[in-house]
């Protein structure tokens, strides 16, 4: 079968299409997008650059003739609109939870023609979560508060599958539910919950934040980590990582 030309637009459509084996397929992605050395070979050519994740060029993406584009995130709903009104195919991920991002390994490997891959993919992250889950076992009294800040100004507690990430790692998440968007937080509510941890993982940012910054706020009184935010932010197979990650930080048995 021939290979389809892939054009993504997301980043975590991206890493998700290299975890499956597809990076070949690409023959477009965006400059925040991260594609491995391979990308774009099963045509002979590397992926161009068609913009950025929210300002692409989409006569750059029809002129590259996709059999499929990839968009991700309520933020791109838009951009996927255009894509269709240019009669272009498209896949577009929303995902809410971390059961979303799990199942949306197995339908994005569908879209490209590797339902195996995509299946093993999904099997394989959720092993990984079944293995965490074994070590902090069912108790959840003495799991640690864990508040995540995924914006600082203004502080913005994470929302959509980040509560399911920390409960997933052993920890407890009092400020949304999975699901919910990612909102503004009152200093006095993190105060009040009094979380044992606070990971920072700041939108565009990499690990590239200075912990002080959150550390030295009046209503901070728990170790600051500062972590890659594509570890969390992104419904890929590094949330997968960011969670293992999560647990080495939380203490649990064999992550640390």
């Amino acid at each position: 079968m021939t290979a389809p030309r892939v054009v993504s637009l997301a980043p975590s459509a991206t890493a998700t299409l290299s975890a499956l084996g597809a990076a070949e397929c690409l023959v477009g992605v965006t400059h925040h997008c991260d594609p491995p050395s391979n990308a774009g070979s099963a045509h002979g050519t590397d992926p161009v650059a068609v913009g950025g994740w929210l300002t692409p060029s989409i006569d750059r993406v029809a002129a590259l003739d996709p059999d499929v584009v990839f968009t991700s995130d309520d933020l791109q709903t838009d951009l996927a609109d255009d894509c269709r009104e240019r009669g272009l195919a498209v896949d577009h991920r929303d995902p809410a939870t971390l059961e979303d991002v799990l199942e949306d390994f197995r339908e994005t490997g569908a879209a490209v023609g590797r339902p195996d891959a995509g299946a093993e993919l999904a099997a394989d992250a959720r092993e990984r979560l079944e293995a965490i889950g074994d070590a902090t076992g069912d108790a959840t009294a003495d799991r640690p508060v864990v508040y995540c800040e995924e914006w600082s100004d203004p502080p913005m507690a994470a929302g959509n599958w980040v509560p399911d990430a920390v409960r997933a790692a052993g920890g407890r998440y009092p400020f949304l539910e999975a699901g919910e968007r990612s909102r503004e937080v009152d200093p006095g509510t993190v105060a009040a919950a009094d979380p044992d941890h606070v990971v920072v993982h700041v939108c565009g940012r990499g690990d590239r934040v200075d912990p002080a910054t959150v550390a030295d706020r009046e209503w901070i009184d728990a170790p600051v980590h500062v972590i890659d935010d594509s570890l969390l932010n992104q419904p890929s197979p590094a949330l997968i990582d960011g969670i293992e990650r999560l647990a080495g930080l939380f203490g649990v048995q064999g992550y640390s």
